[in-house]
């Protein structure tokens, strides 16, 4: 049995699959490399650096005005209590597993006293139907696209169309995790904006399918936003100066913004040789964005070895980690990215080849023939 980690073995093959590469500080010098000219920095949230930024983006979105968050963490709070105030109401709805219900540390309920209404199951995404259900009044529904926590699974189009309708029917704020926006319009060939109009505030991460160093855009109408950057400053995201994030994330937006439909198709390339593979399960079967779960009949103690020892047979790297699922099983995430066009497709074919073949030795999956 190999003495190494499946995350030291992931990081010494020679052509990890997924994402756009290590995280280091070249991600700033890079961006620093292709500006031309000295600029001066933001300050407190302004100057030509920030706003110009916030504008475009605004833009892309389709929204009046928007404002650079060093988080979406604090982002997404602050939206939710701006809605809450408006309506008096300190009560919101989201999924489940919903990034403010299992990441935060209840930083919403505790900074905020919002109280939340799950809707949904844990292993579905939210419909109209929930929310016709619901028996509770709320200031606003928060719906996340794509639904990451279960691998990034999409609604239809027309059914965001219903849920907004009605939002706007019973005067219920919509806002959007976009966490992941980017990387979804090519799924609903829509635009941004398109998508955005659904919603009366949104978010998106500059970090995840971008690969800048941080920071996150709130977007809304100019009231919102007004009131959004007071809220900033409560929570002490009003820094001296942001623009380590803010180069970063703009010069890597220009870089891969136009590459999303790459990702998108590259992503369901990559599915479908995972789905060729005995005991092996994307979830969604057919991604919808770049991203996609990989479920595995077989526990992380039994499938780690297997997967250490064809990265050293092979060189290419699949996952750096796995996480249990349920009793039985393990799975692991994939966002495809600049990596991808790298790997040689022969031999990535080779290594899902001889993937299957070490599942299949297994016979009943965890005991050995």
């Amino acid at each position: 049995m190999s003495s190494i980690t499946l995350a030291e073995a992931f990081a010494g093959t020679a052509y990890p699959v997924p994402g756009h590469g290590v995280r280091n500080v070249n991600v700033l010098i890079e961006a620093l490399a292709h500006m031309d000219g000295e600029l001066d920095s933001d300050v407190y949230g302004t100057g030509k650096l920030i706003e110009d930024f916030q504008h475009k983006i605004a833009s892309y979105l389709g929204k009046e005005t928007a404002v650079f968050f060093p988080s979406g963490t604090m982002a997404q709070q602050i939206a939710l209590r701006i809605w809450c105030d408006q309506k008096g109401l300190r009560r919101v709805a989201y999924h489940p597993l919903c990034h403010l219900e299992i990441h935060e540390q209840d930083g919403m309920k505790e900074l905020h006293q919002i109280e939340p209404v799950l809707l949904a199951g844990k292993d579905r995404l939210i419909k109209l139907e929930d929310i016709l259900e619901m028996k509770e009044d709320i200031a606003c529904l928060l719906l996340e696209l794509p639904q990451r926590e279960i691998g990034g699974e999409l609604p239809a189009y027309e059914e965001l169309e219903a849920i907004a309708a009605y939002c706007r029917e019973k005067g219920i704020k919509l806002h959007l995790d976009g966490a992941r926006l980017f990387e979804i319009v090519p799924y609903y060939q829509r635009s941004a904006a398109e998508i955005c109009l659904l919603f009366d505030s949104v978010y998106v991460s500059f970090y995840k399918g971008i690969g800048g160093i941080a920071g996150a855009i709130l977007a809304g109408d100019q009231a919102f936003t007004e009131r959004s950057k007071v809220w900033k400053r409560r929570h002490g995201g009003d820094l001296i100066s942001l623009y380590p994030y803010i180069l970063s994330s703009e010069y890597y937006f220009d870089q891969r913004i136009g590459r999303m439909e790459q990702y998108y198709e590259e992503a369901k390339e990559l599915a479908a040789l995972y789905n060729q593979c005995r005991g092996v399960t994307t979830r969604p079967l057919m991604p919808v964005s770049n991203m996609f779960h990989v479920h595995v009949e077989l526990d992380k103690e039994q499938l780690e070895p297997l997967l250490i020892s064809l990265y050293e047979e092979t060189g290419i790297g699949l996952t750096a980690n796995l996480r249990p699922l349920g009793e039985k099983g393990c799975y692991f995430e994939i966002s495809v990215g600049d990596r991808y066009t790298g790997v040689p497709k022969d031999r990535l074919r080779g290594a899902f080849q001889l993937l299957d073949e070490k599942l299949s030795e297994l016979g009943e999956f965890g005991r050995t023939r």
